[in-house]
């Protein structure tokens, strides 16, 4: 019923964008049989630790191979009109303890090591989404860090389509919605109506900030 890919690793050891992007193509064709709307993928952290659980999932350690390989996967479904959702932004290198692990790295080896393959996900390929990660970078939450979300991804890099959580890695309204997160995963735990309107009407939180996340959602699934 499903044509089944060999693994990221797998793909990225071939060096070969022209295969990666017609791979891509496979999957964008079988999610519009499938009629789904975003691939919840790649998943494209550098490998650090052999014991990360999901390293087969991610392309390679070394950020330009990432970069490149992301951005053929990304070309290849999108071109389908399927979106894609890159992930997990950010330092996101192990499995133990991942909503509590605190990823602390200085930011030019973010710079430098890190954030390479996501920068070239947005400006090479255009991704339609991006999922934050489950644990703390330098003791903020990703889906909580402003610095991280609005000032590097949407300000440096110009992304404008959708940031949305892992699952179940947010901890609390204001912050997720003061980061510039615009999608709360599986369910919305903190950014329900009951938990936004005292912020709204205490003026805590403006109404354009959520037409802002309205937009960025909207504008994504039209596209």
């Amino acid at each position: 019923k499903a044509v089944c890919m060999p693994a990221a690793s797998a793909t990225a050891a071939s060096f070969d964008r022209d295969l990666i992007r017609k791979m891509g193509e496979a999957i964008g064709d079988s999610c519009q049989h499938e009629k789904l709307s975003v691939v919840l993928g790649p998943a494209v952290n550098i490998k650090r630790s052999p014991l990360c659980g999901r390293n087969f999932e991610y392309f390679s350690e070394d950020p330009y191979l990432a970069g490149e390989m992301s951005a053929a996967y990304i070309n290849g479904v999108q071109s389908r009109n399927v979106g894609t959702s890159i992930k997990h932004f950010a330092a996101n290198n192990q499995e133990y303890r991942r909503h509590a692990t605190n990823s602390v790295v200085d930011e030019r080896t973010l710079r430098e090591l890190y954030f390479p393959v996501f920068k070239d996900a947005v400006q090479k390929a255009g991704v339609g989404a991006v999922m934050t990660s489950y644990n703390p970078l330098n003791g903020i939450h990703s889906a909580e860090n402003r610095w991280l979300i609005t000032d590097v991804l949407r300000k440096e890099w110009g992304f404008d389509g959708i940031v949305m959580s892992d699952w179940t890695s947010t901890y609390t309204t204001l912050g997720c919605m003061e980061s510039g997160l615009d999608l709360e995963m599986p369910s919305a735990r903190f950014m329900n109506a009951r938990n936004l309107r005292p912020l709204i009407e205490s003026g805590v939180v403006s109404e354009r900030t959520i037409d802002l996340k309205c937009q960025h959602i909207l504008q994504t699934l039209i596209a």
